[in-house]
Parts: C-alpha cells; structure tokens; sequence
C-alpha cells in the first residue's frame, strides 16, 4: 500500500467533504500517523471510511476518519488547554488531541485496551497524554477542571457529572441520542450554572460503555 497516497485520499475524499476545513486539523491528519494506531489485522483499513474493530465487543471500534477529524474540529482545541478524552480506544484520538493541547488524560473502561492505546502513545512519542483504565461516564473530577471534554462513542445523554467537571468557557462535544439519527452536540460552559448547547451534525456511532440508559417505560 501507498501509505502517503492513501492518507492523501483519506483527507481529500472522506475528510474535506465533510466539512473539516480547520488548516490545523487537516495538517495533524497529514502527519499523525493512523495507521500506527489500527490494529494488526486490520492496518489495511486504516484509511477507509469505516468504523475499525478493536477488541471483542462491537462497541470497541475506532470511529471513521471523517467523524475523529469532524468531533476535533468542533472542539476547537488550544495549545494552552487541559483536555479529557473519554473512550481511548487504540489512543488515536488521545494523539491528536496531545498535539493540540496542553495535556489530555485520556478514559477507557477495558484495561486491555488502556494497555494497547498507551503503548501506542509512548511508540508515537506523544508524551502530554495520560491513559488512565476508569470509567468515564463519571469523568474525573479531582483532575480538573477541564478546558475541553470529547467523547469518542455515542451516549444516549450527558451525564451532569462531566458539565460540571467543564472550566467556564469550557467545550464538551459528544454524539447524544438513539439510531437511527443520533446528533453531534456541542455544549458550552456559559457560566457556574449555565451551558449553552448547539447541535451541528448528525452523526450515529457506537455507544461507550459505562453510560447510563435513561428508562423507555411509559405510563
């Protein structure tokens, strides 16, 4: 494979007509090597529009390239900001938002892949990312305040727990809602008790594991 060509691609094909224009993104897509961060058996698919297995349950998968590139854009990352990630996965996302931010601490409920996403962190020589095995729907409160909160999965709603964990000025992106149309939302801390909360794109996506359900049952 023609690495180079096939992350050219990748950016102009899937990534760009998605609306990710961000000059910052689309350099770090360039140059962070996603490959890196694809299992094994499945590097191959490292640049094709789809969500990439990583472990025994359906809901571990790499999200699809233009979806990483989309929630990383909205975030609107600064180089002075402290960020938490929740749902490490293979630790991709974690190394984009490393070479963003100031620091990132990164969640991930199975240890396995905690295990995996930090190797391939420390093989990648991002060093201001910090994974941590946790369960994320509960963030993590004594490391924060946070300047910006992502959650790479799908969430059938935020959990209060993770806004107020949000700096004012603070952004917490996540895919919130139920297939098929799931939209991605873009909640910002206003003031000590105030979020203003806007939703630009539809987006599904596997749900994180650890979040609550709310109940369906009607009277």
């Amino acid at each position: 494979m023609d690495l180079k060509q096939a992350r050219f691609n990748m950016i102009e094909q899937q990534i760009r007509p998605w609306e990710v224009l961000d000059p910052n993104v689309l350099a770090l897509l360039s140059t962070v090597r996603r490959e890196d961060f694809a299992p094994l058996a499945h590097k191959a698919l490292a640049f094709v529009d789809m969500e990439i297995p990583l472990g025994q349950a359906p809901n571990q998968v790499m999200l699809a390239p233009r979806v990483q590139a989309r929630l990383l854009q909205d975030l609107a990352v600064r180089k002075t900001d402290k960020v938490l990630d929740i749902g490490t996965g293979s630790g991709f996302m974690a190394a984009l938002l490393g070479h963003q931010a100031a620091n990132v601490l990164s969640l991930e409920l199975d240890a396995t892949l905690a295990a995996q996403a930090q190797s391939n962190l420390q093989k990648a020589g991002v060093n201001n990312v910090t994974v941590r095995q946790a369960d994320g729907s509960q963030g993590a409160a004594s490391d924060g305040p946070f300047d910006a909160i992502l959650l790479s999965g799908s969430v059938a709603e935020v959990p209060a727990v993770l806004l107020q964990q949000l700096s004012i000025g603070g952004r917490l992106v996540a895919i919130v809602g139920d297939e098929p149309m799931m939209r991605t939302t873009l909640i910002t801390r206003s003031g000590e008790n105030s979020w203003s909360t806007t939703e630009p794109w539809d987006c599904n996506a596997p749900r994180l594991s650890g979040f609550a359900e709310p109940s369906r049952f009607k009277f």
